[in-house]
């Protein structure tokens, strides 16, 4: 999970009750204003502000994201944030449902749905499910696909459960992550460091609703969303998507070589 409850600071002048990643946005919000940073000047870097806040560096990584998205910081692959604009006396200071709060509640609705799945689902069903996985391999094959399949496949799942609350609850937690801001971006810069729906996942979860066993299938959707809350994590980590960037270049001009 994103805010441990181990990384809750003892720092007094930290605030309480937002999440903690909200809290340590406003703190820097908060220096930003009192001219501590420059426009155009390099924040610390992660691992310093996770030293100097004692939070984690995933908390480091969603306080930036919610920065940048406000406009107040712009994050440079490999090299950093730095200060786009400092605050105004109109700006409210805001947050939107983030990437990582998105995927914690899909892991708990989600596993739940799957495992009632698992006892109401049809072979009808079972076989349009089958259909989307290898839709989402031809996706995830295609350089600018989309993740409409991998959508369509989850979606299916809640509709097998019976239940209309828990259908609309799970087509609303896929609305909010192109609706959220800050969800949008993060899942935008997993696109670019290509992290993708993984379809093994997908067959571990209709593997099991194929068997009709309740447990398997809470436990191989929990994994599949865990899986993803790592390669979030993944995504918000600017040397790997460098490095991710850097195979892939690796990759095509080894091609080009053989195929010339």
């Amino acid at each position: 999970m994103s805010d441990a409850v181990a990384d809750r600071p003892s720092r007094p002048d930290m605030p309480s009750g937002d999440r903690l990643y909200q809290d340590l946005a406003r703190r820097l919000i908060t220096e930003l204003a009192s001219g501590r940073y420059a426009v155009g000047s390099r924040l610390p870097a992660e691992r310093e502000l996770s030293l100097q806040y004692n939070v984690s560096r995933p908390t480091v990584r969603e306080a930036m994201i919610a920065l940048e998205v406000q406009g107040f910081v712009e994050v440079r692959v490999g090299s950093g944030a730095y200060v786009k604009r400092l605050p105004g006396k109109n700006d409210m200071t805001g947050f939107n449902i983030s990437a990582f709060e998105l995927s914690e509640a899909r892991l708990l609705f989600e596993g739940e749905a799957a495992a009632l799945a698992a006892t109401q689902i049809r072979d009808d069903e079972l076989a349009d499910l089958a259909r989307l996985i290898g839709e989402i391999q031809r996706e995830n094959n295609n350089p600018s696909g989309t993740e409409k399949a991998d959508r369509a496949f989850h979606v299916a799942i809640a509709r097998a459960t019976r239940n209309s609350a828990i259908l609309e609850t799970v087509e609303r937690l896929w609305e909010l992550r192109s609706l959220s801001p800050e969800s949008a971006l993060l899942h935008q810069k997993a696109r670019s460091a290509n992290i993708k729906p993984v379809v093994d996942e997908h067959a571990a979860i209709y593997d099991a609703l194929c068997a009709h066993d309740p447990a398997a299938a809470r436990t191989a959707m929990r994994a599949h969303l865990t899986a993803v809350l790592d390669s979030l994590l993944f995504a918000t980590e600017e040397k790997a998507i460098e490095e991710a960037r850097n195979a892939a270049r690796k990759k095509r001009e080894r091609y080009t070589k053989v195929a010339g």
